[in-house]
């Protein structure tokens, strides 16, 4: 019973110490943010450092099937072996 506890109460602990308050992202001491790319005309800012651009998120999977019509048959849709 004293080892379930104790793994309880470990685990406790972890999930608290996981869901702390997060100041700020800024650099560490003594280092700076990268320079300015050399095209652009500002420094980006932290916040636009870490947005991602349009072009590296997923577009959206539609299902090729528009209606709820019986799905071709698949040769490769086969039963799980056993």
């Amino acid at each position: 019973m004293s080892k379930a506890r104790a793994f309880l109460a470990v685990t406790a602990l972890l999930a608290l110490a996981a869901c702390g308050k997060r100041d700020a992202l800024r650099p560490a001491e003594g280092q700076a943010l990268p320079p300015k790319p050399a095209t652009a005309a500002a420094a980006p800012t932290v916040d636009e450092l870490l947005t991602p651009p349009v072009e590296t998120r997923p577009g959206r999977s539609d299902d090729v099937l528009r209606r709820s019509d019986e799905r071709p048959d698949d040769r490769f849709n086969l039963p799980p072996p056993g």
